[in-house]
């Protein structure tokens, strides 16, 4: 830095000395209030370009976890309305199989043989409305048709989540018929029981895939929203500024700015002592 002379007045070099640390103050203050007033380190890629890049990769890392963990938490919606549907047609059968096996004893006569034919119809049409009403998003769940799913449950294309539900557990595909639960005779009652039985059977295994996936996915919530916390914890690092440490710099900064000015102010006046040397 240059130093004036003050017996030289054309050009007043203390002055802009003073006004060029008045500046560069001026513009560190205008830095830590910026930090103050949206509590962000860098508000521009100018502030640290290489922490800026970072920085914003991190931040779409954290965002895309959380569209993720969205996702699982839909998977997991999804999968809680079709084990509600099957659970409801399991005591549907676990009933049905209870009437089959009443109807296997002699001791039945023909009229209670017919009432129990129509409660097992009505059975069967309240798991065929079940199937029908088993629905997410307007597709059909539990009626065999629900294979092949792919879910996106991570911020890689590769972590995908498969579901298949591909067992069909409407009466028809069950084989739950009047023909093959057939109780007008306790000989055909006690045949009858192992078509309910393998009926029961199926919806149990759906009941066991649909439990493991719901396990898995829980695990893998776990797993991303432990992800995201720590993202957003290493882009705070680099992003979110130090209040305390931003407050500390601007109060240095705003004595600074007060001391330049006055200074300054000196650095104007300074040329004017010149003039003792006309009197």
């Amino acid at each position: 830095m240059a130093l004036g002379d003050f017996t030289r007045i054309n050009t007043n070099v203390s002055a802009l000395n003073a006004l060029n640390a008045l500046q560069k103050v001026g513009n560190k203050m205008g830095i830590h209030q910026a930090r103050l007033a949206t509590g962000m380190r860098l508000n521009s890629a100018a502030d640290d370009p290489a922490g800026y890049a970072i920085g914003k990769k991190l931040e779409a890392r954290s965002r895309t976890l959380s569209a993720s963990l969205n996702n699982i938490g839909d998977v997991k919606s999804m999968l809680g309305i079709a084990e509600g549907g099957l659970l409801n047609i399991n005591d549907i059968l676990v009933t049905m199989k209870e009437k089959v096996l009443q109807a296997a004893s002699d001791t039945l006569g023909s009229a209670e043989r017919y009432a129990i034919t129509l409660q097992i119809g009505q059975l069967n049409s309240e798991i065929d409305d079940i199937v029908q009403e088993t629905k997410f998003n307007d597709v059909a769940l539990i009626d065999g048709s629900y294979t092949g799913k792919s879910f996106q449950t991570g911020a890689s294309e590769t972590d995908n989540f498969m579901v298949s539900i591909s067992s069909a557990h409407d009466s028809g595909a069950s084989g739950l018929n009047t023909a093959s639960v057939d109780v007008t005779s306790a000989a055909n009652a006690t045949a009858a029981l192992s078509t309910v039985g393998s009926a029961i059977d199926t919806v149990s295994e759906s009941l066991e895939n649909i439990g493991s996936w719901v396990n898995r996915l829980t695990v893998k919530e776990n797993t991303v929203s432990v992800a995201i916390s720590n993202t957003e914890a290493a882009y705070s690092r680099i992003f979110d500024a130090d209040m305390a440490k931003e407050q500390l710099e601007s109060s240095k900064l705003q004595i600074l700015q007060q001391t330049a000015t006055a200074m300054l102010a000196q650095a104007n006046m300074s040329s004017s002592s010149v003039l003792a040397l006309f009197q």
